[in-house]
């Protein structure tokens, strides 16, 4: 049985349906709405959108990373409605990798590597970022767990992947593989649950 507070938000998702498919007029006071409706149903829910591509758009959940948050992305998913113009995904999907800038901080994609150590039902993983060192290790934190993201989606590095260690790219070994093979040799090493 749905709660109230999933009923309430996709109501309100269908009563604001033109503003959201078309949020680039009002971006900013759009996103703004949505959060706080999704706040509603769970304080660590927040969303993505997608391009339009054939008539439809991308709205995505999710729980921002945070394992807890992974049961009402699951619910408020199973209590989505039939909406014409949308397709709704639980949890951020894999994504080709992108460069990233989070404050003073930008890492080109293609400039990071990452090594990969099978243990039980977990990957454990060393990134190596360029310009990491010991004091800028709280930024580039937040950095590799969206490259995370991107590579191997949000299900994944939170329910699949185990210990994440961070170093600089210049202590990275020879086998080291660059992000974007991180899904290919993850999936390979770790059969899927």
């Amino acid at each position: 049985m749905q709660q109230h507070g999933e009923k309430a938000f996709w109501d309100w998702f269908q009563a604001n349906d033109e503003r959201l498919y078309n949020f680039e007029r009002d971006q900013e006071h759009t996103f703004d709405l949505l959060q706080s409706e999704l706040r509603k149903v769970d304080k660590n829910l927040t969303f993505e959108f997608g391009p339009i591509e054939n008539g439809r758009r991308e709205f995505i959940i999710s729980a921002d990373g945070i394992r807890e948050a992974f049961p009402k992305v699951e619910s408020l998913y199973a209590a989505a409605p039939a909406l014409p113009r949308w397709k709704v995904v639980k949890y951020r999907p894999r994504r080709e990798p992108m460069d990233i800038a989070l404050g003073d901080v930008r890492v080109d994609c293609h400039a990071v590597v990452v090594d990969l150590e099978p243990r039980g039902d977990k990957m454990d993983l060393t990134m190596y970022l360029p310009g990491y060192s010991g004091r800028t290790q709280d930024m580039y934190k937040g950095v590799a767990f969206l490259f995370l993201d991107q590579a191997l989606g949000e299900y994944d590095v939170e329910t699949r992947v185990g210990y994440i260690e961070l170093k600089a790219r210049d202590e990275a070994p020879p086998r080291a593989l660059p992000l974007a093979q991180l899904p290919t040799a993850f999936d390979k090493l770790l059969k899927p649950n």
